[in-house]
């Protein structure tokens, strides 16, 4: 039942997303796909998506000690039952995610692998093989990205750390999205619809951006495409 459970990033946490079932199959399966990655997890907030499952107070009590034990912090409860939302709100949870102002001027136009006025998701660990993160704006990892780890994101993608893994910036075209990281060798790294291997390592590693040049895929040292 692993199709049970997905797992998005937002720019308040994690949001697990709960298939339909009862609370009895639904719930073993959760806690599964939690410890299968355990240090993923460990110190995020984190909201769950219920669909139409109809729970109470006690379940969800059980839920927020079982993801405490696990330094997780349950804040959110969303669901279209309107048992489960009672129970999410006796208990201090939240019932809906904050929304983006959609009333806010955005600029028409910006630089190459600017950031700005865009939503950034931080994650403040390291990716480990089979952790996969898919977010709609800038991903910024302050670790490594290990090979069979994977980002997906809208925007840029910034690794402070090693980045051996599969990445895929601009995910939504965005040609003008970049990928940084200060040890760059990833197994795939792709931007819009570029795609390249990464090229075998000559020398010491040292801090590299990648874009989108003319139709291909280029690599600098990092800071260079700031003084273009």
């Amino acid at each position: 039942m692993t199709e049970t459970i997905t797992i998005k990033g937002t720019r308040d946490g994690l949001l697990l997303t709960v298939a339909e079932g009862t609370w009895e199959d639904v719930y073993p399966v959760l806690l599964q796909a939690v410890d299968a990655q355990g240090d993923f997890f460990r110190g995020a907030r984190l909201a769950v998506q219920l669909g139409g499952l109809q729970i109470g107070a006690a379940e969800l009590s059980g839920l927020i000690r079982d993801l405490a034990n696990r330094e997780i912090h349950l804040w959110a409860v969303l669901s279209e039952a309107e048992n489960t939302r009672k129970a999410a709100a006796d208990l201090g949870l939240a019932q809906e995610l904050p929304r983006s102002p959609e009333s806010e001027p955005r600029p028409a136009e910006t630089g190459e692998g600017e950031m700005a006025g865009d939503e950034a998701l931080l994650v403040h660990r390291t990716l480990r093989s089979g952790h996969r993160i898919h977010f709609h704006g800038h991903v910024i990892v302050l670790g490594d990205v290990n090979p069979g780890a994977e980002i997906v994101a809208g925007g840029n993608v910034i690794v402070w750390g090693r980045l051996r893994g599969t990445v895929h910036a601009g995910a939504a075209g965005d040609e003008g999205a970049i990928v940084c990281a200060l040890d760059l060798s990833p197994m795939q790294l792709r931007i819009a619809d570029q795609i390249a291997a990464s090229p075998e390592r000559r020398g010491k590693p040292k801090p590299e951006s990648v874009r989108i040049h003319e139709g291909q895929l280029i690599a600098e040292s990092w800071g260079d495409e700031h003084r273009r």
